[in-house]
């Protein structure tokens, strides 16, 4: 096997991806540890940030492979027979149920001792983003359950996850138990800084509201006392509705927004059109799927502090 990290979008070649993704992860032996003939702790994580948390936690014990390759949309993902001989194989599969449903199929199916849904691990909420759901997207896991399955945006509930993998991973393989629960320590001590550092760099702004063309930053929003604001319903890469530019000009103006927010590997068309329309900037604000070289970091904390910084940016923060 051979360790991959999934892309965040679909309009990147695998080939840019996997020049800077492969470095984020451990590499996988060929043999699995379920087989008995490795001493590793094979995990098998259904994208990025499930897969970032397995090889911080799992650390040098662990094997961590990520079925949703570079360049490959995740929401939409198929699993071949080789990815499904893989979660057979592996020790443990770490997932968030609703968001890939042919992930949910499969591991259902597998007869994997360890399945940790990384869903139970944290409380889900409704944003409200019903309305603002993309088909193919994240709308798989709101229509299906009414929740929004962007957890790992707000540092907070990341952590919360990551102390369930944690005590998982502990349960699973306790030769290495000691190791996994120091390394689940500093994980979430790390997260608790990044929490830090949003909510001191977000806490005095000109303005509290966002606008970006994917829903995404709902929990984010929330953690910090923000307002996001999604500019199309059901396609990130469409034009909005004349009409829809109309409503986000007159919010610009009465919150004082600056900038329009898109994602580095999707189309920029929809924001940049309303941001012409409306006279207001444009920037990136990366819901973090996954690490390819056009990410503004090399892992999970690099891109959210880029982040921070684009919001701080945009909002006027003092």
């Amino acid at each position: 096997m051979k360790m991959s990290v999934m892309n965040v979008r679909r309009l990147i070649p695998a080939a840019a991806a996997t020049a800077l993704g492969l470095g984020a992860l451990t590499a996988c032996s060929s043999d699995s540890a379920a087989t008995g003939n490795t001493d590793k702790f094979d995990v098998v994580a259904s994208f990025y940030p499930m897969a970032f948390l397995a090889q911080q936690i799992g650390g040098d014990h662990a094997n961590v492979t990520s079925l949703t390759e570079p360049g490959q949309e995740p929401h939409d993902l198929e699993l071949s027979t080789k990815q499904r001989a893989q979660l057979e194989e592996a020790d443990a599969a770490l997932f968030l149920k609703g968001l890939q449903p042919a992930v949910d199929e499969a591991v259902s199916q597998t007869g994997i001792k360890t399945k940790i849904d990384a869903a139970t691990l944290t409380h889900l909420e409704d944003h409200g983003t019903g309305g603002h759901s993309h088909e193919g997207e994240e709308g798989h896991f709101e229509e299906e359950h009414g929740r929004d399955p962007h957890v790992w945006l707000d540092p907070v509930k990341y952590a919360e996850i990551a102390q369930g993998v944690g005590k998982a991973f502990e349960k699973a393989d306790p030769d290495h138990a000691a190791d996994y629960k120091k390394n689940t320590e500093a994980l979430v001590t790390k997260l608790n800084g990044l929490n830090s550092d949003f909510e001191n760099g977000l806490k005095d702004t000109k303005t509290k509201v966002f606008f970006t063309n994917h829903a995404a930053f709902g929990y984010l929003a929330e953690r910090y006392g923000l307002t996001q604001e999604a500019i199309s319903g059901v396609d990130p890469e469409s034009e909005p509705s004349a009409a829809r530019v109309r409503e986000l000009q007159q919010e610009a103006k009465a919150d004082g927004v600056t900038t329009v927010f898109y994602e580095t590997l999707v189309s920029g068309k929809t924001a940049k059109t309303l941001a012409r329309d409306a006279n207001l900037k444009t920037d990136v604000l990366d819901p973090l799927e996954g690490i390819t070289d056009q990410s503004r970091g090399d892992d999970y904390f690099q891109v959210m502090e880029a982040n921070l910084k684009a919001l701080q940016t945009a909002m006027g923060a003092k």
